[in-house]
């Protein structure tokens, strides 16, 4: 599997060391160097203050491994610790931190200008699991990216966004415990005006407690986060905003011009349903502040940011099992549509075309089978619902359940199947790649990748399903 990239060198590095002066800090830290020391933040102790030096102005940025001794995304009441991150002491944003394993995070802080600054790390009592006492943080890196560098225009009007607080749903940090934001990305395109570009934001949170049920984002989207676009903003020739061009993603999944309050030049959104759709009015007391650096590259799916970023099928998994959303060991089988323990799953990315409109009432669908060496049995990704099957063209991710402890190696043939739903249009199915296949091991992390193919295999009313790979 891939593994999450290093940033490019920033226009500006900036040093952390505790208790060194800044005279002493840039003789003791040249340009470039990650500090190493592990600072652990405690429950009931004084916060972990760390001076920062600023050499350039710029947005800024946080590297760090994190881990919370103790804690347990898959149990309920250990769930997580929540390091609250200030600057100056400008609260910048919440860190939920889960498991004894250190995760690589990265953060933004907002604008920073030139001089000493202070970082301020504290152990949210009230937002943090009972059981969890301290945070363990190491390899602590702020970077700023300055003017004029294309990263500085993407992390100026990267948006705020504060937690989840539905009644129904629990207490006002809930979002330290379910559908907790995990990465975030953004992506460009040129706008309609020449010279002007469009920044679209998404977020992947760990799940979502509304929306679409389990056993269909398995099948139609190939894992059980939530991925979505959450603010999207055109900028003009110079970088700067074009007034009243920002949007965001509302509740029904409405596209609405955002009114709401900036914090410099970024906007500040709400996670306000269940399903994780925004809302331009905040009063939540948690807040994220993701880094929105990474891009999605030109023909991957949105879930190569996942891949990406391997730690977050963890996450996504353990969630599924605290919340009850997994079939009991006894009870789980490929032969029902219920999820089972999702380490029994392949993973895989389907790219195809359908050569007409594929919208509305009734469309053409594709689905993945699989067959292993040891049967005849075909296990299909859709199960026994016609609508989760695979309808969009775009590179698209989808899972097919096998049978517990099916490894790579059990896998015979991987076939794809013209799916109506409705009344047949008549459309044909173009399917061109399989951009990757992989199983979850037993730690619940993605396993190397051993499933690609590309081709040309056409999907129509007479051909309705055709084998793709062989072992």
């Amino acid at each position: 599997m891939r593994v999450a990239k290093l940033l490019t060198a920033p226009i500006a590095v900036l040093m952390t060391v505790a208790g060194l002066s800044a005279p002493a800090l840039a003789q003791a830290r040249p340009h470039g160097t990650t500090h190493t020391r592990h600072f652990e933040v405690r429950r009931h102790h004084p916060d972990v203050r760390v001076p920062v030096v600023v050499r350039r102005s710029g947005e800024a940025l946080i590297d760090l491994n994190a881990a919370a001794p103790g804690t347990d995304w898959a149990v309920k009441g250990a769930e997580s610790a929540v390091v609250s991150v200030s600057v100056d002491d400008r609260y910048a944003t919440d860190l939920v931190v889960s498991g004894a394993q250190p995760l690589h995070r990265q953060l933004a802080l907002g604008r920073l200008t030139v001089g000493l600054h202070q970082l301020r790390l504290h152990f949210a009592e009230e937002r943090s699991a009972a059981v969890s006492t301290s945070a363990v943080l190491d390899t602590l890196r702020v970077s700023t990216y300055a003017p004029g560098s294309p990263e500085y225009q993407v992390l100026r009007y990267a948006p705020v966004v504060y937690g989840r607080n539905l009644a129904a749903l629990g207490s006002p940090y809930q979002n330290a415990t379910t559908d907790t934001p995990l990465i975030a990305w953004h992506d460009t395109a040129p706008a309609t005006t020449p010279g002007h570009t469009t920044l679209t934001y998404s977020v992947v949170w760990s799940n979502e407690d509304g929306g679409t049920n389990t056993p269909a984002l398995m099948a139609r989207w190939g894992r059980t986060t939530d991925i979505e676009w959450i603010y999207s903003v055109e900028v003009d020739e110079h970088g700067n905003r074009v007034a009243g061009s920002d949007t965001y993603q509302a509740p029904d999944h409405r596209t609405l011009h955002f009114s709401g309050r900036y914090e410099g030049d970024h906007a500040l959104l709400e996670t306000c349903t269940s399903n994780n759709n925004m809302c331009d009015v905040v009063d939540d007391p948690m807040r994220f502040f993701l880094s929105s650096l990474p891009t999605l590259p030109a023909g991957q799916a949105r879930e190569y940011l996942m891949d990406d970023n391997p730690w977050t099928y963890e996450i996504m998994a353990k969630e599924m099992l605290r919340e009850g959303k997994i079939e009991a060991p006894s009870a789980a089988t490929p032969l029902t549509p219920e999820v089972s323990d999702q380490r029994n799953y392949l993973y895989a990315v389907l790219k195809k075309t359908t050569d007409s409109a594929n919208t509305g009432a009734s469309w053409v669908g594709v689905s993945l089978g699989v067959r292993l060496v040891n049967g005849d049995t075909v296990h299909l990704s859709h199960h026994v619902d016609p609508t989760w099957s695979i309808q969009r063209d775009d590179p698209a991710a989808s899972t097919v359940e096998l049978p517990a402890g099916t490894t790579a190696d059990d896998i015979a043939e991987v076939s794809v199947h013209r799916v109506v739903v409705g009344t047949d249009t008549g459309a044909a199915v173009h399917v061109t790649a399989i951009k990757r296949g992989f199983l979850l091991g037993e730690d619940y992390l993605p396993q190397q990748s051993f499933l690609t193919w590309n081709g040309d295999v056409l999907l129509d009313r007479d051909t309705s399903s055709a084998v793709i790979w062989r072992r």
